[in-house]
């Protein structure tokens, strides 16, 4: 059966071979040598670094409210490749609390690894849901399936040569297509979800994960702007979950969006 690319899928494909050429043929990039030295080391009930690992907590909490809801939600609500990279998204969220939780107890290199792996479930799931619901099911689907084959593979890449690169094309590239995809209409029957916020907390988590030791200065000492991150963070769950509510309702919102941003 011949395959027949419609011209957003052309686009999203495009970007996307862009994206690779840059990880696998850009400048290699090292990891800062002082990354593990973060602000708030103070140890609690014997947990180390524990504001750093308690943090994490919020990403286990909306995780499994995500999942919960999806499995209440009707299956006529969501197509399969919604739904799917929904669930991939909330279980990536439970993944992150714990492979996170693990590397700040005991912050180096291989910690950082497996926190990594984790977050590329829930990178996959947020980036397939997006182009699922702006572009086709089968571009969100065979998008999610990309970024959890290559997440790892950037991971490695890291862990073998130092090279960060490939790494920060999946953090940034991710968040830039979701960026543009953010602008285009939403399908009929896409759950409606803010994107543009997603895309905010998201900034506003790196902006405090630069700031980690200048926050932790300015709230005196008591609060880490890497605790911070991981609060801020989690909050990115919050559009999907009120694009899942928003299904529950009786009037339903599986219309086509008005604005093409969102």
């Amino acid at each position: 059966m011949k395959l027949t690319l419609k011209s957003p899928e052309t686009a999203m494909l495009a970007v996307c071979t862009l994206l690779l050429l840059i990880a696998l043929l850009g400048p290699s990039i090292s990891q800062p040598a002082n990354y593990h030295q973060f602000a708030d080391q103070h140890t609690w009930f014997g947990i180390p670094f524990a504001m750093d690992v308690l943090t994490n907590l919020p990403f286990a909490v909306w995780g499994i409210i995500g999942l919960l809801r999806l499995r209440e939600l009707p299956r006529h609500r969501l197509d399969a490749s919604q739904r799917g990279t929904a669930k991939l998204f909330f279980a990536g969220l439970v993944l992150t609390a714990i492979c996170s939780g693990w590397y700040h107890w005991e912050p180096r290199d291989a910690g950082l690894a497996v926190d990594r792996l984790g977050m590329v479930v829930a990178f996959a799931g947020l980036l397939g849901l997006a182009a699922a619901s702006r572009i086709s099911a089968r571009c969100g689907t065979a998008l999610a399936l990309v970024v959890v084959v290559l997440g790892p593979m950037s991971v490695a890449t890291w862990a073998l040569t130092a090279n960060v690169l490939p790494w920060a094309v999946l953090q940034f590239g991710g968040m830039a297509v979701v960026l543009c995809l953010a602008r285009l209409p939403r399908l009929a029957g896409a759950l409606p979800v803010q994107w543009g916020s997603v895309i905010l907390i998201y900034a506003a988590a790196k902006l405090l994960e630069q700031g980690d030791h200048h926050v932790y200065q300015l709230l005196g000492y008591t609060l880490s702007g890497h605790s911070l991150k991981h609060l801020v963070a989690s909050m990115a769950a919050w559009p999907v979950l009120s694009a899942l509510h928003a299904c529950t309702e009786p009037a339903g919102v599986m219309q086509p969006a008005a604005s093409r941003i969102g």
